[in-house]
């Protein structure tokens, strides 16, 4: 099938391209990038106006399956990814059971080649079980095709098996995403330690607790001369923790959410879970220096941390109510109102954080980027779009995302999956629906 793109403004960081150009895809790859192709198509979209960019990858998903298919499955959650304009995507492994073999990674890979409409690339668990007690067979697991190791939504407490897990993955050629959280410093606190914690009377949590682990992660990889990748970096510590590490030539990358450098503790009013994350929505220095960091490359990636909740794990006190929000359907238009909008960074850098970058950290040179015979995963934008944002009309099972009627600017028209067009004006195209599942 050849599917023809014209007249869009082309931004691919990876190949230094942006400007006004035509995109010939056939056979599911990228043939020609160039001005004026002129050639007869099953397909021609119109991208007048539009940015045309590789397949936005997200580095942080929990798409809840095995075992919590209530909030998020497989099915739901690479629709919801491709609305939001992403065609890869990595699963995190706190799912039950855990994902901490090359059964479970295989099966994932199965259930998403069977069900799912963009590339999902599971990642396997530092620990058996995500018990802290002894490593997973890391080995076993990126053969079967696990993209990095995590133990994401906890921190491998042990120092010395934190720093076996670093060697073992770096053995295996692939990256460890670490989640910074000191768990006797965080305590039972359910928000960020500040003025709005005291104010509604909820126990808070310093920002010491993800700063320590941020420097005893960076200083075990250094002594290994390998890389880490910060998770959801939350603190102004943590910023400067990362930056001075890159001075001195550290392997070291780092990742941020829209909801971070979005929303500050000041921003919850009342005792409304959809604003309960972990890390916790930090305070406006926090957000300054993480905006900062952003603008300077300190922190070169954007990934959104999407973490589905039935709405009864939201619907209750806010020490009780569970962590995270859905955000792969909200990513782009954040970040363009609140990154382009605001002359923070210029669309190619913000491309360039959700597609050459991810894909760096990922040792990947097949995705990310528009080179001539590569998969033709591509993103169309409407960065002049306007709209409202309305959790209803979410494509994931969950709703809980504290954005709901917010206005925001850019919208995700097309995407692009191996050459098959999944999102069409806007709207999941008709043959990818089945609205009894």
């Amino acid at each position: 099938m050849k599917i023809l793109i014209k007249n869009g403004r082309v931004i691919d960081p990876y190949n230094n391209i942006d400007g006004i150009m035509d995109i010939l895809i056939n056979d599911g790859k990228i043939k020609k990038v160039l001005k004026n192709i002129e050639e007869d198509s099953d397909e021609i979209i119109n991208a007048y106006g539009m940015w045309v960019t590789p397949g936005l990858i997200d580095l942080h998903v929990h798409l809840r399956e095995p075992g919590f298919e209530h909030k998020e499955t497989i099915y739901s959650g690479t629709r919801s990814a491709v609305m939001g304009g992403f065609t890869t995507i990595c699963c995190m492994p706190n799912t039950k059971p855990v994902i901490d073999n090359n059964i479970l990674v295989e099966y994932i890979e199965m259930k998403a080649k069977k069900e799912g409409v963009c590339n999902v690339l599971p990642i396997g668990s530092i620990t058996v079980g995500q018990m802290g007690e002894r490593l997973s067979d890391i080995g076993k697991m990126s053969k079967s095709g696990a993209c990095a190791i995590s133990e994401d939504g906890k921190t491998v407490e042990n120092a010395s098996l934190m720093k076996n897990a670093i060697n073992y993955a770096n053995m295996f050629n692939i990256p460890v995403f670490s989640h910074c959280e000191d768990v006797n410093l965080a305590g039972r606190g359910s928000m960020n330690a500040g003025d709005t914690a005291t104010r509604l009377g909820l126990k808070g949590i310093p920002t010491d607790s993800e700063d320590v682990i941020v420097s005893r992660d960076i200083i075990l990889a250094d002594s290994l001369n390998v890389s880490i990748h910060i998770c959801h970096v939350s603190t102004k510590g943590a910023v400067g923790l990362i930056k001075d590490a890159k001075k001195r030539g550290s392997k070291v990358t780092a990742e941020v959410t829209p909801h971070h450098f979005t929303l500050i503790d000041e921003d919850i009013k009342d005792y409304d879970a959809n604003f309960k994350m972990n890390p916790p929505l930090r305070g406006r220095e926090d957000r300054d220096a993480i905006i900062e960091a952003l603008k300077n490359n300190t922190i070169e990636i954007i990934a959104t941390d999407h973490a589905p909740h039935h709405i009864d794990e939201k619907n209750r006190e806010f020490e009780r109510a569970m962590n995270g929000i859905v955000g792969l359907e909200t990513a782009v238009s954040l970040s363009i109102s609140e990154l382009i909008e605001k002359n923070i960074l210029s669309p190619s850098s913000l491309i360039e954080k959700f597609t050459k970058n991810p894909a760096k950290v990922l040792r990947r040179d097949d995705i990310g980027n528009l080179s001539i015979g590569s998969s033709a995963d591509v993103t169309i934008i409407d960065p002049n779009t306007v709209y409202n944002i309305d959790v209803d009309k979410f494509l994931s099972k969950s709703k809980n995302s504290p954005f709901h009627g917010w206005k925001v600017k850019g919208k995700v028209l097309y995407t692009i999956v191996k050459g098959k067009i999944i999102v069409e004006n806007g709207e999941l195209r008709k043959e990818y629906k089945n609205d009894n599942r």
